[in-house]
């Protein structure tokens, strides 16, 4: 399994610092939240600085998978806002960060952000949709994939199963525009326990990607979730993707919460093989 770390949660380490360390803890890469490469406009990073973070990891011996938390930064973003001048500035950024994981060697996109995508209007679902379907377009030009994610309803109100996720996928019918699927989430939010739901997702095509973190928000392996039988259903059904590991929750801090998280997971690969 391949499985990647999300950086924020070494975020207080400069980025090669990052790298050497999730390598040397044996991830397969870094998937990357924009905000930690700059704090005010990550959408605007300049080539020099691309260019270095893209080396960095290269020097390490690990790669940047993707990237995630998009709409952190600039502050007061929004994909559902019916103000033009707001909706035409969060638009720009989506575009810029796909051309941003690009240039970086990322591959995937995953689109969370909750609090730029709630829904207060009859519209903001309409509006929220066709961003979807722009950022679609935009990973198609530039060889990527863009990922809806489905978040629990105690974090949003827009898109709160992968079912729904799914659906605008298929509605909007680009194949650069897929959902994944957040073990925190789907444990919060979710009907269907996470295997049965990758039994039915990861095959149809529409879950090409995975977050891994205990439904109390740390990592795998700090709570009552069960991972093994998680990634014996994608060894099973065939998955091909990334794993990357979320906590939102680092105890006791993050590079040990980090070092945890591997170490039972790759621990889970031997037993559940």
């Amino acid at each position: 399994m391949r499985i990647s770390l999300c950086n924020e949660v070494i975020r207080d380490l400069d980025f090669a610092a990052q790298c050497a360390l999730a390598a040397g803890l044996g991830y397969d890469g870094l998937e990357v939240a924009p905000f930690t490469l700059d704090a005010e406009a990550p959408h605007l990073l300049p080539a020099s600085r691309r260019a270095a973070v893209r080396r960095a990891a290269a020097e390490a011996g690990t790669t940047i998978t993707s990237l995630h938390w998009l709409l952190v930064a600039p502050a007061g973003l929004s994909i559902t806002s019916a103000d033009p001048a707001l909706r035409a500035r969060t638009l720009d950024v989506m575009e810029r960060l796909v051309a941003l994981a690009a240039d970086l060697g990322a591959t995937l996109l995953v689109h969370g952000s909750p609090g730029a995508r709630r829904v207060e209007a009859e519209d903001d679902p309409a509006r929220a949709e066709e961003a979807m379907a722009k950022a679609g377009e935009w990973a198609a030009q530039h060889g990527v994939t863009y990922c809806l994610e489905a978040l629990d309803p105690g974090q949003t109100n827009w898109c709160t199963t992968v079912a729904e996720a799914a659906a605008i996928v298929r509605r909007i019918g680009n194949p650069a525009l897929r959902t994944m699927l957040d073990v925190c989430s789907a444990g919060n939010g979710e009907v269907e326990p996470v295997p049965a739901l990758l039994e039915r997702f990861v095959p149809s095509g529409d879950v090409v990607h995975v977050h891994l973190n205990d439904r109390n928000k740390r990592a795998p392996g700090q709570g009552n979730d069960r991972f093994g039988p998680v990634l014996s259903t994608l060894r099973r059904i065939g998955y091909g993707g990334f794993c990357a590991v979320e906590p939102f929750d680092y105890v006791p801090d993050g590079p040990t919460s980090a070092a945890r998280a591997i170490g039972y997971l790759r621990a889970l690969e031997e037993t559940t093989a």
